[in-house]
């Protein structure tokens, strides 16, 4: 059966493939460090740091800046782009569209970048409403694509209709085709409030509609981008088990189901999902970083400088063992370094900063005895 979009005239075709992500790593052969591209989930080849779209004003000028960053971060080494349908009101997405267009046109192919969005928060277009509440009545109660009951917290819903709503217009905002990953966006959000048996139906249901839209290839693979989810004590009312979540989605499609990503908060100051063994998988009680590999799921860290607050003050010990000298460098190795995480996600919507981060691409990640000593282990 035909794509929905593909009818569609003025999206960009194709989605990043194998072949299409070694050759751009190819690109940078003799200038990209050994341990900068790393395999993920579909055997694409991804580097250790991507570009995030996240924060910055909803104007005109915020929006040509992330595009220009975009542009910046994938001629320079950076071949995975992250954002959200919230992200700045769409905006952020429509900023990334809009570089992509201008990557093909100086010889990039859309088969080597690594396109990622999420949807899940309700989110006005382009601007923030007058009544947000009339807004989203109108929009998505009023056209049929959600009931009340399935929005939770008054901002959040997992329900089939919309998420199908949302996919298609991330990728009208992109100017694609397909989506490389798509994420459920803080799925947690609905736990305080929506009890545990219907909590997971609503992830069933979800990835029910994940699935189709792979098979109609408006996504490659899909995942989970969380906050607190898989970092918590087992015990917490946000806690969600990574070997429950990839049940469902065997229970759905087998061994060859596409839940395949997990984005997550991993930084110096939020180390969890490498120091908190809080997932059990086969009867073992490991970290998230070492319960990713078994179920075979591709780990993105985000927050990787915490908005920027691991940009300064960091103790001594850190630059002495990891061995670069300012600290927005250090955290971001310290991140990339760590077993387990494939890419480390730092949000850039300035060319600068862009360039500078840039100056990891020639830098190997840290040795993992080098890593360790930050622990005081070894081995």
């Amino acid at each position: 059966m035909p794509s929905p979009t593909s009818s569609v005239p003025d999206r960009i075709s194709g989605r990043a493939t194998r072949e299409g992500t070694r050759h751009y790593a190819e690109r940078f052969a003799g200038r990209a460090a050994s341990g900068h591209f790393r395999e993920v989930a579909g055997g694409l080849l991804a580097s250790s740091v991507g570009i995030g779209t996240y924060l910055g004003e909803p104007d005109p000028a915020t929006d040509r800046a992330y595009t220009d960053s975009v542009v910046a971060a994938v001629e320079g080494g950076f071949n995975l782009v992250d954002s959200a349908i919230n992200y700045r009101f769409q905006r952020s997405e429509r900023s990334v569209g809009a570089a992509l267009k201008q990557l093909i046109a100086r010889g990039f192919s859309r088969e080597e970048i690594i396109l990622c969005t999420k949807a899940g928060f309700l989110t006005p277009d382009g601007a923030m409403p007058p009544d947000a509440n009339e807004y989203f009545a109108q929009e998505y109660v009023g056209r049929g694509l959600l009931r009340p009951e399935e929005i939770a917290q008054g901002c959040h819903s997992m329900a089939p209709a919309y998420l199908a709503d949302q996919l298609e217009r991330s990728s009208r905002n992109l100017g694609v085709r397909c989506v490389d990953v798509f994420y459920l966006h803080n799925p947690e959000t609905q736990l305080p409030e929506v009890p545990r048996n219907e909590f997971r139906q609503r992830i069933r249901d979800a990835f029910a509609f994940l699935e189709s839209a792979v098979s109609d290839g408006r996504i490659g693979a899909y995942g989970m981008a969380t906050w607190n989810a898989f970092r918590e004590d087992a015990k917490s009312p946000g806690y969600l088990s990574l070997e429950e979540i990839v049940s469902i989605a065997r229970e759905l499609a087998g061994q060859t189901h596409h839940f395949r990503f997990v984005q997550l908060p991993f930084n110096l100051a939020m180390p969890e999902a490498l120091t908190r063994p809080n997932q059990v998988v086969g009867g073992r009680t490991l970290a998230m970083v070492q319960a990713a590999r078994p179920l075979g799921v591709t780990l993105v860290s985000s927050a990787a400088l915490l908005q920027g607050q691991l940009t300064k003050n960091l103790p001594p010990y850190i630059g002495d063992t990891l061995g670069l000298n300012t600290n927005a460098a250090l955290a971001l190795q310290f991140a990339r370094s760590a077993p387990g995480i494939s890419t480390v996600l730092v949000g850039m919507s300035n060319v600068e900063h862009v360039k500078t981060n840039l100056s990891l691409v020639r830098i190997e990640p840290a040795p993992r005895e080098q890593f360790l000593k930050l622990f005081g282990t070894r081995g």
